[in-house]
């Protein structure tokens, strides 16, 4: 699918620009990741927006990766110089909206086994509300 894309926008004289574009924040996204702290620059915190006038500018997902990064950005841009890129500093934004949606975890299931053990447990007990949540736990389908 990305390669059809990047056929239809390199064989379009009027979109070759577009996937220069692409292309030049692809790869400074990946030279940023490759310097950044690893538990700085998981991709799901940490986005490059672009290079203007050698200006590395970067969207962050909260204040406390902002500010680390803020405190390494003269270290960074160094590291990134000796990766070829014409960077002569960085700025860091916060974009609270930036924060990826993590997807939610699906909910156990029960197993065959566990429900009749819920439901036996369940039996032994008098009427109270664990007996209640144990039923209700049992009866869940699996």
């Amino acid at each position: 699918m990305a390669q059809h894309l990047k056929t239809l926008l390199n064989g379009n004289q009027e979109l070759r620009p577009l996937l220069a574009k692409a292309q030049a924040l692809s790869a400074l996204q990946r030279h940023f990741i490759s310097v950044a702290p690893p538990h700085l620059a998981q991709s799901s915190q940490v986005q490059v927006l672009g290079l203007q006038l050698g200006t590395l500018s970067i969207a962050v997902a909260n204040a406390t990766v902002a500010a680390k990064l803020r405190q390494l950005a003269p270290e960074l841009t160094i590291m990134m110089q000796n990766r070829g890129c014409e960077v002569s500093g960085i700025r860091v934004k916060v974009q609270v909206s930036f924060d990826r949606l993590q997807p939610k975890p699906a909910p156990h299931k029960l197993s065959k086994t566990a429900q009749n053990a819920l439901n036996e447990l369940s039996l032994s007990l008098n009427d109270s509300p664990l007996k209640l949540a144990l039923e209700k736990m049992a009866n869940i389908k699996s």
